[in-house]
């Protein structure tokens, strides 16, 4: 009876500490969640929550958005475990997880991307204004699922088209919570080598393959040729031809530099087999010996390996994907459903955040990314038109030193807004650079870097 009496009472004692210190406990244990917002009717939009691992009551520390590019890659596949998720793709548990310092919001956003699907193509987002409408459709249900997120700060971060989607995405956001239809407190938003202005993106890749030895002068003159092509089809308004043109200079260039990584121009692309011709657009097909759609650039990452993480274990972990979706079923949709709008910039959204906020804005950029080079970043960003630009392109730039004493990268900032160049990283900085990657994430939502 004695002993009876004492695991009644370690129970009952386990349990009071599990009521009264419920935060610390399930800290401890990596809490997590998921589920579906619905955006639109017959629009369904997956995401995927993890509270933050640090010693400290959760709500105590920021809430970080991550948005993935594409469009129609998947945030809760890769950049869950291959850039910044508390595991790997091996499901390891991840050196530099965002999840040890911050809590981490996934979304696959547009609908359609990743778990997210749509039970009518019809019902795609057309433009970026659908985009940043079905993400503050998504906060709101997101916020009345978990409320206690509504008091904390929110900061979204974005990498590659993710970030021309965050930019509107936080000015609508702002608008909303001026006009008190939504309760968040929105602190900033962080853009990675993100496809802001494509136009600039694209004229940069001839200089910038050309001074990194890729291609020769005739070469250079091809690919000068294309971009020169792809940047009329956009002051002519042709954006879906312009979007064509981009399809077919990232072949060129392909061919001009033997297959170089688009997202990090020092790692061979991966030699994956499965599938030698994509139609990524309409009666458009992109041939390519070395790629995958969605994944032909993501370094060293053969696509086989995530879908089956993600049609397979994690699957049946979450048990909430229907039966008739598959994990990036629809993403070849997503992108072809924008691709009227895929060369659009978003400088404009930029400039609207810096001009009527005092929300912090961030551009980061990998220095060994072509997709969305660095040169091409600083081009629109010196250009922009911001009462504060002028004195930011001539503020101090600061070094930054990893833990050996060697620069790992270089910042510039004047007021609310910050420009890192990140070293030796491409296009997926937290997979190149993660030490960085923690580093820079900390700076910006103010966590006390030790």
């Amino acid at each position: 009876m004695r002993g009876t009496a004492l695991i009644s009472f370690l129970i009952l004692f386990l349990i009071s500490f599990f009521s009264i210190n419920g935060s610390s406990a399930r800290i401890k244990q990596g809490k997590e969640t998921w589920g579906y917002v619905n955006v639109r009717e017959k629009a369904h939009m997956f995401f995927w929550l993890y509270y933050t691992t640090a010693d400290v009551d959760y709500k105590l520390r920021p809430l970080v958005m991550w948005l993935q590019g594409g469009p129609g890659a998947s945030s809760t596949g890769i950049g869950n475990f291959l850039e910044i998720g508390p595991q790997n793709q091996f499901q390891k548990n991840r050196t530099n997880a965002w999840t040890e310092e911050v809590n981490i919001l996934f979304v696959d956003n547009p609908v359609g991307t990743g778990y997210s699907y749509v039970e009518d193509p019809k019902l795609l987002a057309r433009n970026n204004t659908d985009i940043a409408n079905d993400l503050l459709t998504f906060m709101t249900g997101f916020l009345t699922k978990v409320p206690e997120f509504e008091t904390v700060p929110f900061y979204i971060f974005a990498e590659s088209y993710g970030g021309k989607m965050a930019a509107k995405f936080a000015q609508t956001l702002r608008k909303a919570v001026q006009q008190k239809k939504i309760r968040c407190q929105l602190a900033g938003v962080a853009l990675g080598d993100s496809w802001v202005s494509p136009v600039d993106a694209v004229l940069s890749w001839g200089p910038y393959l050309y001074a990194t030895s890729l291609i020769d002068s005739a070469g250079l003159g091809k690919v000068s040729n294309k971009t020169k092509a792809v940047a009329d089809a956009v002051s002519a308004g042709k954006m879906a031809q312009a979007t064509k043109l981009w399809a077919e200079t990232e072949e060129l260039i392909e061919n001009v530099t033997n297959g170089v990584n688009f997202y990090n121009i020092l790692k061979s692309p991966h030699k994956d087999n499965s599938s030698n011709s994509i139609t990524v657009l309409s009666g458009h097909q992109i041939t390519s010996k070395n790629h995958d759609y969605l994944y032909n650039h993501y370094v060293g990452q053969p696509s086989s390996v995530l879908d089956h993480l993600m049609n397979g274990p994690i699957r049946n972990k979450l048990k909430v994907i229907p039966q008739n979706v598959t994990w990036g079923g629809q993403s070849q949709l997503v992108f072809e459903a924008l691709s009227a709008d895929f060369m659009n910039p978003s400088v404009k959204n930029v400039e609207m955040l810096l001009n009527t906020s005092s929300l912090k804005v961030v551009v980061y950029n990998g220095q060994l990314d072509l997709i969305v080079s660095t040169p091409g970043a600083q081009k629109w960003v010196e250009n922009m038109h911001w009462e504060g630009t002028k004195y930011w392109v001539n503020a101090v730039r600061k070094p930054i030193e990893d833990s050996t004493g060697a620069t790992a990268a270089f910042s510039k900032s004047f007021k609310n807004f910050t420009f890192y160049w990140i070293l030796n990283a491409g296009h997926m900085v937290p997979a190149d650079a993660s030490d960085m990657a923690v580093r820079m994430m900390k700076e910006i939502v103010g966590v006390k870097i030790r």
